[in-house]
């Protein structure tokens, strides 16, 4: 195992924050244009989760010597993390639409989380909250992917 590099931790916590941010604007644009209301309490919930992760994320990046820790998301970002697809899909409202194109987000939430937690450089307090946060973030996406199957039968 490494020793603990604060400016790499500080770098794949950045890397995270942006990954959250993305996933914060993708839940309320979400929350805010569909007219299900389920999914939009449900997503609603999860950008106000994601909101406060990368607080926390920004907490422990300033702890560890970062002036300006990341405060958004990019739109380069976005289409890597799976957001770019979440307009087309709720211009139609598609309940299942919906629901993949949340899940294609989550699909790189989650690894980004993974990524960050295959770095043995990664401090071990950076490392615990980060494994607190995937762990929910895995949760978030194994519930959104149920309720896309559940969807898909519905039909």
């Amino acid at each position: 195992m490494e020793t603990p590099d604060p400016q790499k931790t500080i770098s794949t916590l950045n890397t995270l924050i942006e990954a959250l941010k993305d996933g914060e604007k993708g839940y309320q644009q979400v929350a805010d244009a569909t007219h299900d209301a389920d999914l939009k309490t449900l997503f609603g919930g999860y950008a106000e989760q994601r909101h406060e992760f990368a607080k926390e994320l920004q907490k422990a990046a300033f702890e560890l010597g970062e002036a300006k820790p990341e405060t958004g998301g990019s739109v380069t970002s976005a289409v890597h993390r799976g957001w770019i697809g979440l307009k087309n899909v709720l211009t139609s409202q598609d309940r299942h639409g919906i629901l993949a194109e949340c899940e294609r987000g989550e699909d790189s939430a989650v690894k980004s989380y993974r990524l960050a937690l295959a770095d043995d450089s990664l401090g071990a307090t950076a490392k615990a909250l980060v494994q607190t946060q995937h762990d929910a973030v895995l949760a978030a996406h194994n519930d959104i992917k149920k309720l896309r199957d559940d969807s898909t039968r519905a039909k």
